[in-house]
């Protein structure tokens, strides 16, 4: 069971809905339906950046939040579209220091939320944004100066699930669940392609989860669910050679539930206990 290093607490009675904390462990970033707050860990307020107008949606729209590794960037996820500001949804980058707007840009979206991964070479992040029923849309973005150089990859059928730890491929699953794949980064190539019969399931009774991710550069957690003839859940946790393109034995992850574990990179994984508190895993 791991312990806190640093707590951080929001300021007033902001509402959370998505968090990052600076590679020092200094500073946190939150943001609310609102506005992207960035807080340190003696509980003072460094600045806040408001998204205006404000809106007066308060479902179906999940600002997020990222800080780069150097930690002088706060990349932000704006839902615009759903939060009835009568514009595309908005990727701003902003200075970790002062909160101030380096560059942004219009995305061809309207997501209800947006999940960001950082390359381990620094400069680059990966967004997909989910647009419920209607796919998911991932983009590439790098910062150059004050401007945003996007890239948008050709599917809106596909999740972003996890980036390897050395940067050299990224993980998705069909917005269908009915597939997982393994793209070489930046390009997308797909190098390996497992449908849910691949994992001994019948794809009329069984689909691909997202959720997994990369346990290390050459090992990847699958997870595939379904319910049973009495409407129950469940769900397993498969490790994937992706050297070899092959499927191991049911991985015992000591998952709580579906989105309970999550890959580091390392060997190791997290989960948690009942009571929410985080526990570090290791087969090694």
């Amino acid at each position: 069971m791991l312990s806190p290093t640093e707590v951080f607490r929001p300021s007033s009675d902001d509402e959370v809905v998505g968090h990052a904390v600076s590679p020092e462990l200094q500073r946190a970033v939150y943001t609310t339906l609102n506005a992207v707050v960035c807080v340190t860990n003696d509980g003072a307020e460094v600045w806040r950046s408001a998204f205006e107008p404000l809106s007066d949606q308060q479902y179906g729209h999940r600002p997020g939040c990222v800080v780069s590794l150097d930690g002088r960037v706060v990349w932000v996820y704006r839902p615009d579209a759903m939060a009835g500001r009568d514009r595309p949804d908005q990727w701003v980058a902003l200075d970790a220091g002062t909160g101030a707007v380096i560059a942004q840009a219009d995305l061809e979206t309207a997501g209800h939320a947006g999940r960001q991964l950082r390359h381990p070479a620094g400069e680059q992040i990966l967004l997909d944004v989910g647009e419920g029923q209607d796919g998911s849309i991932i983009y590439r973005a790098t910062l150059t100066g004050d401007r945003l150089e996007l890239t948008r990859y050709p599917w809106s059928d596909r999740c972003l699930i996890g980036l390897a730890p050395d940067g050299s491929q990224f993980m998705t699953v069909h917005h269908e669940q009915a597939d997982v794949a393994f793209h070489t980064y930046p390009d997308g190539k797909v190098t390996l392609e497992l449908p849910v019969e691949a994992f001994g399931c019948d794809p009329d009774e069984a689909y691909v989860e997202w959720s997994g991710g990369y346990l290390t550069a050459e090992t990847a957690i699958v997870t595939v669910g379904g319910e049973t003839e009495d409407e129950e859940e469940w769900f397993r946790h498969y490790r994937v050679n992706l050297r070899s393109g092959q499927v191991g034995a049911e991985f015992t992850g000591n998952a709580e539930h579906l989105y309970d574990l999550e890959p580091l990179g390392d060997g190791s994984w997290l989960t948690t206990d009942p009571s929410g508190h985080p526990v570090r895993w290791s087969d090694r």
